[in-house]
């Protein structure tokens, strides 16, 4: 009887190749494989046909879906090809790490300190003295590029029992390792007891010398006795090399994955093979490569390898050669490279037949009804709402975010009368656990979405926030949701007091009243809210604005802008009477800030309640020289902001703002400067051209233009139906 104990580094492919020849030469009876033992049960699903690494094996506490730890594995990871190769010559194979269950109740560790990175990378300070910058590129030159490994693990076990002599005697192991190596041991001693004869057990490096040392079972036994358990759940899930890499955060990752699973694949040519991705890749994104850049770089990293007394290019080399040969030193194309070939963006795939959560399952149905299928690149996507696919494609997406599972981020600010939608999808691996997580508000994923926001909706006390979670149910279609949210929405626009909150929280409102056609949804309770809305900002408005500051009133000023673009949205004849009205009463309000003024004369101005003849007195009453000029600035400021068109054509206006400048003292004129330029700044490039060439040639504003009162009726329904399609309507 005997046991093996075979030191790997994880997700090493030089560690996978060396453990394959050594295992096959070996031909052990059991093996054991460091890992929590609660994945012993989806071992048989690594050989299922659709199995693709990278996947990741998910453990998580039953009672609470937060409490979850991850084992990543890709194709080269030597425990991976440990159980393929238990699977396929039939043996038992077990993992021997402490359980899960047992781990989530002991104590978090929050040591952070260079001890804890030796442990997590023991190879790291053995890199460090053969005089390497870090554990990969000493692990490559000493296991990847030499590919001679017949010694290999008892060099590593030798090695790290000589640094685990020298790290221990001055620190000590923490608890929760010295548990897990103890259950390591008692799962040793246990496949001993069952007669097997050739026992191989594949652990992380550090711990080798913890399993070869001769330690008492009893006192193995007391340590891991009394230790609270917890009931815990086994999936596999996909994974990615993104979330493989160091980069992304992950203890044992690894600088390069790609490339490890380059060479993993490639037996013999490994960099012909290599350059040759790199130059389809940069033909692909539009850079010139010819077969002859891929000779020459290949020629130059061999060179550069034999330089480095190396046996073969390393990825050093090879970057080395690419950008000398193919980019002439640019290294920005450096970074197409890295993330595409070194890092990678493969996406593995799990059997469908894997454990999941009934919320899993539905929205694994979904995507596949819909082909939406996860991507570990990221996707451009455009949906045309009118199509059926398209609309329960945005549903399924804004239902998503709405269970904070950011699969999709639509990058079109929805507008007036759009019926298309641009997205952007990224599919991250620990949106798994969140879907798992959602599992407690419904089995599907509406009905999930429904409940959670609901139970959103109960927590918000601010009247904007709850309308803006209003529309993400509505557009989501959530109609379920949305009857809750507005019986919400009329209790707290019934209690809120403050004007301002009641004009933040209107427009969207308007927006779904008025553009909820394309989604075919139901708006009538919608519109209940907006009247209520509108009725309370009309009565309260005017003493809102009283006594302003520049800040207050320049935030207020927007309000304003907003509340207008609701009105002319809806077009309502109550509403209409009822805003032009207040608007009416503010412009005669005394002590109104210029800028709310001005506001409030060009609005009714615009809707035609006032003439130009009494804009143009209200105008030179506001910049007669006997106003304080910053006060005569903000009512020019608010009277003309956006509004450039208004000069170009309007003589009256033009005259009395040409005679108001030109009256003004210097030192005057210099303190209201920087008013007016922001006024004008907001005139669109061409209208400032205009004005500066009749300013410098002195001319007359442009003639109005006027119609003629004709049309031709034929031509214009000839139009109608393409208008009617372009709208999403039906005529």
């Amino acid at each position: 009887m005997s046991v093996h104990i075979f030191g790997i580094r994880h997700h090493g492919a030089g560690s996978a190749r060396s453990l394959v020849q050594a295992l096959t030469a070996l031909q052990p009876d059991a093996l054991l494989i460091e890992g929590a033992p609660e994945m012993d049960d989806i071992i048989p699903l690594v050989a299922h046909e659709q199995m693709q690494p990278p996947v990741a094996a998910l453990v998580y506490s039953a009672d609470d879906n937060n409490r979850a730890v991850y084992y990543p594995f890709a194709l080269f990871s030597p425990e991976w090809q440990a159980l393929h190769y238990a699977l396929a010559q039939k043996i038992p194979v077990q993992f021997m790490d402490l359980p899960m269950s047992l781990q989530f109740g002991l104590e978090t560790e929050t040591d952070t300190s260079e001890l804890d990175d030796i442990r997590r990378d023991p190879l790291s300070l053995l890199a460090q003295a053969a005089g390497f910058d870090d554990s990969e590129r000493w692990w490559s030159y000493l296991v990847e590029e030499r590919r001679d490994s017949t010694e290999l693990f008892a060099a590593i076990a030798e090695a790290m029992t000589a640094l685990r002599a020298e790290v221990d005697s001055e620190n000590p192991e923490k608890p929760r390792e010295l548990l897990r190596e103890a259950h390591m041991r008692k799962t040793i001693r246990a496949a001993e007891k069952q007669g097997y004869e050739r026992i191989a057990v594949v652990c992380g490096a550090w711990h080798v010398p913890a399993l070869q040392a001769k330690i008492p079972a009893k006192q193995d036994n007391e340590l891991l006795k009394g230790l609270a358990k917890t009931k815990t759940v086994a999936t596999w899930i996909p994974w990615t090399y993104d979330r493989l890499s160091l980069a992304s955060g992950y203890g044992a990752g690894i600088h390069s994955p790609n490339w490890y699973h380059h060479l993993w694949q490639q037996q013999d040519q490994i960099v012909i093979h290599w350059l040759t991705q790199v130059a389809r890749l940069f033909r692909d994104n539009g850079i010139d490569i010819s077969s002859a850049h891929v000779i020459e770089s290949v020629r130059l990293a061999e060179a550069l390898a034999a330089m480095r007394s190396r046996p073969l290019p390393s990825l050093e080399e090879l970057n080395d050669a690419v950008q000398s040969v193919m980019l002439f030193a640019d290294p920005l194309p450096m970074q197409l490279i890295h993330k595409q070939l070194i890092i990678g963006e493969r996406l593995g795939h799990v059997p469908d037949d894997s454990p999941m959560t009934p919320l899993q399952k539905d929205l694994a149905a979904q995507q596949k009804r819909l082909r939406l299928q996860p991507t570990a690149s990221q996707t451009e996507l455009v949906l045309d709402l009118r199509k059926d696919n398209d609309l329960q494609r945005s549903y399924l997406l804004r239902q998503l975010r709405l269970l904070n599972i950011g699969w999709g981020v639509s990058d079109y600010a929805r507008g007036k009368g759009t019926f298309k939608e641009a997205w952007r999808l990224n599919w991250m691996p620990e949106y798994v656990i969140r879907i798992i997580e959602a599992g407690q508000w419904g089995n599907t994923v509406s009905d999930a979405a429904s409940a959670y926001t609901i139970h959103q909706a109960q927590q918000i006390t601010q009247l904007e926030d709850l309308t803006a979670l209003t529309q993400d149910a509505l557009f989501a279609n959530l109609d379920s949701a949305v009857n809750v949210l507005i019986n919400r929405l009329q209790t707290l626009a019934a209690i809120a007091s403050d004007v301002l909150h009641l004009m933040q929280a209107l427009p969207p409102l308007a927006q779904l009243m008025r553009y909820g056609d394309v989604r075919k949804t139901s708006l009538d309770q919608v519109g209940i809210v907006v009247e209520g809305l509108m009725t309370r900002i009309c009565i309260g408005l005017p003493a809102a604005c009283s006594s302003l500051n520049e800040e207050a009133a320049e935030k207020m000023f927007k309000l304003i802008q907003s509340v207008q673009d609701v009105v002319s949205l809806l077009a309502n004849e109550e509403f209409n009477a009822a805003w032009y009205g207040v608007l009416t009463t503010l412009s005669n309000q005394h002590g109104l800030h210029g800028l709310l003024a001005g506001r409030c004369c060009r609005l009714l101005l615009q809707a035609d309640h006032i003439d130009a003849e009494n804009v143009a007195q209200r105008l030179s009453v506001a910049l007669s020289t006997g106003n304080c000029p910053s006060q005569s600035a903000a009512w020019a400021d608010g009277f003309l902001r956006g509004s450039g068109q208004l000069l170009i054509y309007d003589e009256v206006l033009w005259d009395i703002i040409d005679a108001w400048v030109c009256q003004l003292p210097a030192d005057a004129f210099q303190q209201i400067l920087p008013m007016l330029r922001r006024t004008f700044s907001t005139f669109d490039a061409p209208i400032r051209r205009q004005m500066g060439e009749r300013v410098q040639h002195n001319q007359a504003v442009l003639p109005k233009t006027t119609a003629t009162g004709e049309h031709n009726s034929e031509s214009a329904k000839a139009v109608l139906p393409l208008l009617a399609r372009m709208l999403g309507l039906e005529i």
